[in-house]
């Protein structure tokens, strides 16, 4: 006979585990199925954005940046390095060491909380008197059922038709975290959030990185001022951004791959790389989870059929994160695991996609929450907007690091906030304050008169709000 939960959660990444724990606090027995291997074939929890997303790729970011300081930068602080070296392998067993602290950590979580964690590929056997069946293909299958089933299954990357990835000359995220050696040439097509990311990573370290946009536009989805400010430091910075590209064939041999493309002006060029990297956006990953067996609906992408509040079509049948409508971010997915685990209790979870911040962890880091300049424009809604460098941050210039600013948008009428834009240092880590200002429907005149530590970065932003009103102090 199988075990029986109350909540089985297909998938282990940051919308699984954390609707698996949350779903526990509540008082729920409570099973977790995630198939992650570790290279020792045990379990690895926390899925791409633990295995081979955001955490290791955080990690070679500071990394190649300390690289980079050392080589180029401590001489500017009196600070002098003779025979600077570039050990790769021990730059990517650091990056290995953290994913693993991440996985043993989910892994004390799920114990602490009372989870039952089983490692192997969960698909649906049937439904019956209310009850789903679900089987564990791992080193031992099994079959475990459970009354309500929330699917956290993430995404894959997505291939170019007809180039599939190898993960040794053509690569997804996965291989670009594990290339052994700085190439001499690096190609990326697509400069999201991904594409960006590693080419920094990769030219800090002494690559020649060239990346191929198929949009007329650079970050089309990011405040048009930023972007271009942010264009303008990844130029300086050595960072090849070519727009407006069609991609035609791509051949790979022995020494590297080649990319014939034409550019915006149709004009026809061929790229030879060592490397290359596909970074063209990522798909809902439905693979194997057997959802023709229960009847679960899926759309055309292969993204399950959710409404507002990720209920499927399937009774009790829930599902959250990459593998639902809604931007692939891993902060999105925790705070739908959490909501669906409290909905299944009877409390009424929630999540405002309108206060969802969005990074990009470059060389300039670039984030933002609400509506940019052009949305607003194009919704005709009336606004005023400010701004603020940090050119002018006495802080800012301390660190040696002034590229970028900090805009804030606010309706013309109420002065409720309505977006907020960081190009520049520690954005990451400022736009936390412009969340919390707008869940509470701030106004710009609010964080205006907040008092910020002298010197902080976190003083752009208030300058930013004093700006929309026309008054800064220190601009």
């Amino acid at each position: 006979m199988s075990k029986s939960f109350d909540v089985i959660v297909i998938g282990a990444g940051p919308g699984g585990y954390i609707a698996a724990i949350r779903a526990a606090q509540l008082g729920f027995s409570v099973a977790c199925v995630d198939e992650w291997k570790n290279a020792k074939g045990g379990p690895a929890p926390g899925g791409t954005c633990t295995n081979v997303g955001c955490i290791p790729s955080k990690a070679l970011l500071q990394s190649s940046e300390h690289y980079e300081h050392a080589a180029q930068h401590f001489a500017d602080h009196g600070i002098e390095v003779k025979g600077l070296g570039l050990d790769v392998a021990k730059m990517l067993g650091r990056k290995d060491t953290v994913i693993k602290q991440n996985n043993d950590g989910i892994l004390y979580l799920l114990k602490k909380n009372k989870v039952a964690f089983f490692h192997g590929r969960a698909s649906f056997a049937a439904a019956k008197d209310g009850v789903y069946e679900v089987n564990v293909a791992g080193a031992a299958s099994e079959a475990i059922s459970g009354k309500h089933i929330i699917v956290a299954t993430g995404s894959n990357a997505r291939a170019l038709p007809g180039t599939p990835f190898d993960e040794d000359k053509v690569l997804s995220n996965d291989g670009a975290l594990r290339i052994g050696a700085v190439p001499k040439k690096l190609g990326l097509i697509g400069s999201g959030v991904i594409g960006l990311e590693m080419g920094s990573v990769w030219r800090r370290l002494g690559a020649e990185v060239t990346i191929l946009e198929g949009l007329p536009t650079f970050l089309g989805a990011v405040d048009e001022q930023i972007a271009k400010e942010a264009k303008k430091a990844f130029d300086k910075q050595g960072l090849k951004i070519e727009l407006g590209v069609k991609v035609g064939e791509i051949k790979t041999s022995k020494t590297g791959v080649n990319i014939a493309y034409t550019n915006a002006k149709g004009e026809a060029h061929n790229l030879a790389v060592d490397k290359l990297i596909v970074s063209i956006g990522r798909v809902p990953n439905t693979i194997g989870l057997n959802a023709e067996a229960v009847g679960m609906a899926l759309d055309e992408r292969g993204a399950i059929v959710v409404d507002a509040e990720c209920k499927t079509n399937l009774p009790n049948v829930w599902a959250v994160g990459d593998v639902v409508r809604g931007p692939m971010l891993a902060h999105k997915a925790e705070e739908e695991g959490v909501a669906v685990a409290e909905r299944i209790a009877g409390q009424h979870g929630h999540v405002n996609f309108n206060t969802i911040p969005w990074v990009i962890y470059t060389s300039p880091e670039i984030a933002w929450v609400g509506r940019t300049e052009q949305q607003l424009k194009a919704d005709g809604v009336a606004y005023k907007a400010g701004t603020f460098p940090f050119l002018a941050n006495g802080r800012a210039r301390a660190l040696g690091d002034t590229t970028g600013m900090v805009k804030m948008l606010a309706d013309a009428s109420t002065d409720e906030i309505l977006g907020v834009h960081i190009v520049g240092p520690m954005a990451s880590e400022l736009i936390a304050e412009c969340v919390v200002a707008m869940e509470f429907r701030a106004s710009s005149e609010d964080l205006a008169r907040i008092c910020h530590a002298h010197p902080s970065l976190s003083e752009a932003t208030k300058e930013a709000a004093l700006a929309v009103d026309k008054r800064t102090l220190n601009f």
